[in-house]
């Protein structure tokens, strides 16, 4: 069974594939929803699968780690069975949650020494332990112990970190090799290529990355506060050195627009909190542009939330309804726009891709970004 299969490739780097795991798979380009603590927030698992036609989803080793606990997850049998979701699931190492925790953290060569945000009791995180604890959540691809640099960050800092991440690889895939799967299904590690805004150490990064030999590659350190010609810019330089024949997932990315310029410089996977996070303040994503519900121009729009919208809640509901909701600070509101937001984002990939498969995806790209960034 080939875990990566490239259908085809556009005139420049953008290419439609499909990924096979052991619970199922996932043609690519994907944008996959980000479901932290075994839940994508306001939205049920039904949903995810009906309505918003999620493929593969995240959970966060981190909280996860701390909130059950790894007791209860194995007694679950996994976080697949735990939360009821048997599609694949992609875990974060925990690395960039402690990087976020800044004041509350001790780098060494070891490890990273942490404070919970829960109970303020210290907690250590080793490549050997990020494993571990991946292995008992049971992800179908799982990610390489790294440090995120932040944004800006000086040279010599960015390239110590790259190392201290490279030095840690080899760690995780020495303990992956040694310890097989919990639950009957194969998981695949992908390392993280680091480097901040430096093209040098990102070619350093790029390359010893490619040497590991994993089956899927990350771009990590981005979407971190650069501008995004940066982050454009990093990602081509690297595409242009990841193996072409594995996939490759730019982490935490993005806006609609940024999705559409990743797929065109060659990534496969993207993951964002944003469609979530900006629906539960009431900004929702559209074909036609951004929208801020809580305008007061949409309290007598009884039109459809959207009418190119892919769920039941664009049909369902009108604008001035949710924005009603938002105004009355109504729990539904945050739900309806958050399946809007997460079904547009699945439709924005599938519709990509659909353009990859027909030979017109830059010239389609180029037309639609910007109105994709218009404010309604």
């Amino acid at each position: 069974m080939k875990f990566f299969n490239i259908e085809k490739t556009s005139e420049g780097k953008a290419r439609a594939g499909e990924i096979t795991t052991d619970h199922g798979k996932i043609q690519t380009p994907i944008f996959m929803p980000v479901g932290t603590v075994a839940s994508v927030k306001t939205v049920h698992q039904r949903e995810l699968k009906e309505d918003i036609k999620a493929q593969i989803i995240l959970g966060n080793t981190y909280h996860l780690y701390l909130r059950p606990g790894m007791e209860t997850m194995q007694d679950a049998g996994g976080l697949h069975k735990f939360m009821n979701w048997d599609l694949p699931i992609l875990t974060d190492s925990g690395g960039f949650q402690v990087f976020s925790l800044a004041s509350n953290r001790k780098m060494t060569e070891e490890g990273a020494r942490f404070k919970s945000h829960i109970d303020g009791s210290y907690h250590m995180f080793s490549p050997e332990r990020s494993m571990e604890i991946q292995r008992q959540i049971g992800a179908d691809i799982f990610m390489a112990f790294d440090e995120c640099t932040p944004y800006p960050c000086e040279y010599n800092q960015a390239k110590l970190s790259m190392e201290l991440t490279h030095r840690w690889l080899k760690r995780c895939i020495d303990w992956t090799n040694d310890n097989p799967e919990l639950y009957g299904h194969k998981q695949r590690l992908f390392p993280i290529v680091q480097g901040s805004t430096y093209s040098d150490l990102r070619k350093i990064s790029a390359e010893v990355i490619s040497e590991a030999g994993a089956e899927g590659n990350a771009i990590g350190g981005l979407s971190v506060g650069e501008p995004e010609e940066e982050m454009y810019r990093i990602t081509d330089e690297v595409t242009d050195i990841l193996p072409k024949e594995k996939p490759r997932y730019l982490m935490g990315v993005g806006t609609p627009w940024n999705i559409l310029e990743s797929i065109g410089l060659g990534i496969d996977m993207m993951d964002c909190v944003m469609p979530t996070r900006n629906a539960r303040n009431a900004m929702l994503f559209t074909w036609q542009g951004v929208m801020n519900l809580k305008n007061e121009k949409w309290k007598r729009d009884f039109s459809p939330l959207d009418e190119f919208g892919t769920s039941f809640v664009d049909r369902e509901y009108s604008k001035a309804y949710l924005r009603h909701l938002f105004v009355s600070k109504e729990y539904l509101a945050k739900q309806i726009a958050s399946i809007h937001n997460l079904a547009f984002y699945l439709d924005l990939v599938k519709v990509a891709r659909e353009h990859i498969l027909a030979g017109d995806f830059y010239e389609w790209k180029n037309s639609v970004v910007p109105v994709l960034r218009q404010r309604l």
